[in-house]
């Protein structure tokens, strides 16, 4: 198999030889890991002004860790996705015309949107079995749906580009998507709760 990049072409071994060395993987992969370490401190930053949110609105802790769950895992089989197509040949370039890009943000949505009222009405039911202070089974549905969505689109955009971008700049996907949208996953996810839980419960 061949290859195009910067109008050179490379055979399949070249690829390999690039992409494969633990050098690559470890000059590729750990300052977005480094990155990622960062970014979860900055959640917690973000999550302890979020203090009195979570007294007022009852419940809402709860659900915290599964939507950053939810966002991550999604995300990050998103971005895997996109790297294999790209290996393959079947992504280029950021063309929103792809069938290949088209179908997996729809899919990645609609697989957010699912697990999301899910992760709602689970939540609501854990809390009355456990006998803890609960909003409601509807708001808590709303404010999970709403940061899912929101967040699902943003960072589906932003999958496409960093996938797209890094492998133009010679970079393996691979090694970058993961902890790159997982790390942006976190932080867009408490940042969307906020906003939700704000819009939602007022």
């Amino acid at each position: 198999m061949l290859t195009k990049e910067n109008n050179n072409y490379y055979s399949e071994s070249d690829l390999l030889n690039n992409y494969t060395t633990i050098e690559s993987i470890i000059k590729e992969a750990l300052p977005f890991e480094l990155l990622a370490v960062i970014g979860g401190i900055a959640s917690g930053i973000i999550l302890s002004y979020m203090e009195n949110i979570f007294s007022e609105i009852p419940g809402l802790l709860v659900l915290v860790p599964g939507i950053m769950s939810l966002r991550g895992n999604i995300s990050s089989s998103l971005g895997s996705r996109l790297s294999s197509l790209i290996h393959l040949g079947l992504i280029t370039d950021i063309d929103w015309k792809n069938n290949e890009i088209i179908e997996n943000i729809f899919g990645s949505m609609i697989l957010t949107i699912i697990i999301s009222l899910f992760l709602g009405f689970f939540n609501n039911i854990c809390l009355l079995i456990f006998n803890l202070n609960n909003i409601g089974c509807l708001y808590l549905i709303l404010i999970s749906v709403f940061s899912g969505f929101c967040s699902g689109i943003i960072l589906s955009i932003l999958s496409i580009f960093l996938a797209v971008g890094s492998f133009k700049i010679g970079l393996d996907p691979d090694n970058i998507l993961s902890s790159a949208i997982a790390t942006i996953g976190d932080l867009l996810s408490i940042i969307m709760i906020f906003i939700s839980a704000k819009m939602i419960c007022g």
